[in-house]
């Protein structure tokens, strides 16, 4: 199944996707994708799509899931990214935030922050928590997933690098966290050890890449992360990026406001973003 929400920022509304990638009005089933529903994702296998209302029209799609607690994110995760940054493959999930106030619909535009020279791109595979994880084992875990979905990981590199302090200050600007369209499950996603993913910036390729050269696959990241803190349905897990972003250009390529930046996910759709300045 494939879940989306779509509406205003803050009112959005909760559907599924049917077969010929029409939204349909889960409303009378379910207040939100958020919180407990998360948990009974199941239970809406039962409804024949045709029987929901078809959304008209082309309304603004929101981030794919609701009221996210913490917006975790893995770095260095691909072994041909580390290379490209100059940087070892870590012995241990490099684990970092992305503040929650960074998420915003696939659509919406990136916004530039005032004095930003170097604002990046990532394409990375997310997941979401769908039931309550602590102490999971790798066996278990992907008990605790209630989808996946598409996200641009954007980053302010020299607020990351060059500002003394943790990656989060790079990492959290307002709508540096493009997520959706879709939340699609695990059932659907197939093989997520083998998806590919691409990034375009004014139509050039500058990632092509695939989840095999995850170094930290998703069952290892919920156990690990389930040893130091619980997560909660409607967490989102950012797994990494394989090579091609800016930084890893010479010279390096960053993001100006009018770019505009495509990128998807083999069966988790795709996303468009245009770039405008902070004003």
């Amino acid at each position: 199944m494939k879940f989306a929400r779509y509406g205003e920022r803050g009112a959005e509304k909760p559907a599924l996707v049917d077969a010929n990638g029409n939204l349909r009005d889960l409303s009378g089933h379910a207040d939100d994708i958020a919180g407990d529903v998360l948990t009974r994702l199941d239970t809406f296998k039962s409804i024949d799509p045709e029987t929901l209302p078809l959304v008209e029209g082309n309304p603004r799609i929101g981030a794919c899931v609701g009221q996210t607690g913490k917006f975790i994110c893995i770095g260095l995760n691909y072994a041909d990214h580390a290379a490209e940054s100059g940087m070892e493959v870590p012995p241990e999930p490099v684990i970092f935030a992305k503040y929650t106030s960074a998420i915003c619909g696939p659509n919406d535009p990136i916004i530039i922050p005032r004095g930003s020279e170097k604002t990046d791109w990532e394409v990375e595979l997310g997941f979401v928590i769908g039931k309550k994880a602590k102490y999971v084992s790798e066996a278990n875990a992907m008990d605790h997933v209630a989808g996946f979905c598409l996200i641009n990981d954007v980053s302010e590199r020299s607020y990351q690098i060059e500002r003394a302090g943790q990656w989060s200050k790079g990492k959290s600007s307002d709508n540096f966290g493009p997520t959706g369209p879709w939340l699609v499950t695990p059932d659907e996603v197939g093989d997520f050890d083998k998806l590919g993913m691409w990034l375009e910036v004014n139509g050039e390729r500058v990632q092509d890449g695939s989840t095999a050269t995850m170094v930290y696959r998703v069952p290892h990241l919920i156990s690990y992360l389930s040893q130091f803190f619980t997560l909660h349905p409607g967490d989102i897990i950012s797994t990494g990026t394989p090579p091609g972003v800016g930084l890893g250009f010479n010279p390096p390529r960053y993001l100006k406001a009018g770019d505009v930046v495509e990128l998807g996910i083999d069966g988790l759709g795709t996303q468009r973003q245009v770039c405008v300045n902070d004003d």
